[in-house]
């Protein structure tokens, strides 16, 4: 028990020590993505459907959908990549589907990439991304997975933070997903950055605190 809290404690140390580095990219952007793929899935679940998905190589990205709630569309995002990183590391952490987990990551990127992404860079890093996946659940033992998803879990619950602090408060003015829900709903756009930055933040805490146990 002891051993594994250690271990957690490692990761989340290692993940914010190489935090802008450029080994962190290939994750960060893979984030990104399951933060486009969030107000994607948001759409289709309230009636709408995905138009195009994009991910830039300076972590920018782009979803376009018709129809659907656009207050839960846009809200989704942030929230959407945070539950998808608690459910990845939760999954590591506290089951043996690692190669399961590993190998149902790259079929969906393989699967959004067929369906939706159009673009150079997306196309390659989607596809390239997922290739990767699929050959790590096939060839790498169970512990590299396990460990392999962890890292993503974490990094990806540990962006939303970040990138909602930079979009909605160190630059106010940013055509961010806070930006938008204030200008189609009222409100300043750092107030929606707060209350999804009080969100996200207790989610992660429960989620370590859990994880610890």
């Amino acid at each position: 028990m002891m051993r594994r809290r250690w271990v957690i404690v490692a990761l989340v140390a290692l993940v914010f020590l190489l935090w802008n580095t450029p080994v962190m990219l290939p994750l960060k952007i893979l984030v990104v993505f399951f933060h486009e793929l969030s107000h994607g899935l948001a759409a289709m679940l309230s009636g709408g459907r995905i138009e195009s998905i994009s991910v830039s190589a300076n972590q920018g990205g782009l979803t376009v959908t018709r129809g659907g709630n656009l207050f839960l569309i846009t809200s989704a995002g942030y929230l959407g990549s945070l539950l998808i990183g608690v459910f990845v590391f939760m999954i590591a952490l506290k089951s043996h589907a690692d190669k399961v987990l590993m190998a149902a990551l790259g079929g969906v990127l393989l699967l959004i990439t067929g369906l939706y992404i159009r673009e150079r860079f997306a196309l390659g890093f989607t596809i390239a991304a997922g290739v990767a996946m699929l050959a790590s659940a096939q060839y790498l033992p169970a512990r590299v997975n396990d460990m392999a998803l962890r890292v993503i879990g974490l990094t990806s619950m540990i962006y939303v933070p970040f990138d909602i602090l930079s979009d909605t408060m160190l630059r106010s003015s940013a055509r961010s997903d806070a930006y938008n829900l204030a200008q189609q709903f009222g409100g300043a756009a750092w107030l929606w950055g707060a209350l999804w930055l009080l969100i996200s933040l207790a989610v992660i805490w429960k989620t370590m605190r859990k994880g610890l146990r």
